[in-house]
């Protein structure tokens, strides 16, 4: 094992699938000269050449189009928005475009495609800047959403992105390129859709993922100190989502904690509380919990921004309230 930067993870994927399959290529805002916004990118125009890692326009909307319709000629582009929010100017090409060609063309034309970038907010970057789409995307079928939380989970889970013959949203986190952690030195490839339980438990399951599954990590150092134990799941995959994991991990906790940076309405968390009634209601023990975002835009001033977004602390005070303490 290696320790590496996500950046680097992210960069290692690309680039090893990139060697492996010559149709495969990388386009976006400044992801050639500049080495990546986020320098997630970096080295690859050296090694590919511009043809292969290509400087756009700010025009999501082209550059996003020029993607899609490059698959039907078989390529397999992975297309970096320097946010996911920018990716709202393209969002017409991904949903009405990507995710339906396969079904419109009844089956004679595919689409292996990866729109990758940072999701939900990373500090004080204003309200526009600041707002997570996983749930949008996952909404629309055709589409399969992965939001990573770690290096290993990122390496692994983009070069099966990249290899899928469907569109991928890959959501990354600014917040997180700079994050270490250990990867193996040959090459790996984790399956899309399944979750991995990232600390076992036995008095209440939480679920979440990306970047804010940290302030999970830390509700359950505190808890553990009072002689609660939380098992974790990290989502990984939010489509196609890792059902039975979540299922069978409340059936042993009895209770469920979700925590997700999303706003409180129809998000991921709304559908794993009907997952979970629907298929383990009579393994309940409390009513679920699911903590999000204030039900505002992200506010610029920190001292809100902090109220804002949900942190451990809330976590604590969850997991306690389904314990009925």
């Amino acid at each position: 094992m290696k320790t590496i930067q996500f950046r680097e993870a992210i960069c290692e994927a690309m680039s090893e699938e990139m060697r492996r399959d010559e149709s495969v290529y990388l386009m976006g805002e400044e992801v050639a000269e500049y080495n990546g916004a986020y320098k997630a990118s970096k080295g690859m125009l050296d090694e590919f050449g511009a043809k292969r890692v290509i400087d756009t326009p700010i025009a999501e909307l082209g550059f996003a189009g020029i993607a899609i319709g490059s698959t039907m000629t078989g390529n397999r582009p992975i297309v970096e928005y320097m946010t996911f929010n920018f990716s709202l100017v393209g969002i017409d090409q991904i949903i009405n475009n990507a995710a339906k060609i396969r079904q419109m063309s009844g089956g004679q034309f595919k689409c292996p495609i990866v729109f990758r970038g940072p999701t939900a907010s990373a500090g004080q970057l204003g309200a526009t800047h600041s707002q997570a789409f996983e749930n949008w995307f996952a909404n629309t079928p055709g589409l399969k959403v992965i939001v990573p939380s770690n290096p290993y989970d990122a390496k692994g889970l983009l070069k099966a992105a990249i290899r899928d013959d469907d569109p991928v949203i890959f959501m990354e986190s600014e917040q997180m390129y700079g994050d270490k952690g250990e990867v193996p030195e040959g090459e790996y490839v984790l399956p899309i859709g399944v979750a991995d339980i990232k600390r076992e438990g036995t008095d209440v399951t939480i679920v979440s993922f990306g970047k804010i599954i940290k302030e999970a990590y830390k509700a359950a150092e505190e808890l553990e100190k009072e002689g609660i134990s939380c098992e974790i799941i990290d989502l990984r995959t939010v489509r196609p989502m890792d059902r039975k994991a979540i299922v069978e991990s409340v059936k042993k906790t009895n209770r469920l904690v979700i925590l997700e940076e999303a706003w409180p309405f129809g998000n991921v968390a709304t559908e794993i509380t009907y997952l979970v009634q629907s298929e383990a209601f009579d393994y309940l023990d409390a009513p679920i919990v699911k903590i999000n975002t204030a039900d505002t835009p992200a506010p610029y001033s920190p001292v809100l921004l902090e109220e804002w977004l949900p942190d451990y602390t809330e976590v604590i005070k969850a997991v306690k309230k389904v314990l009925y303490k």
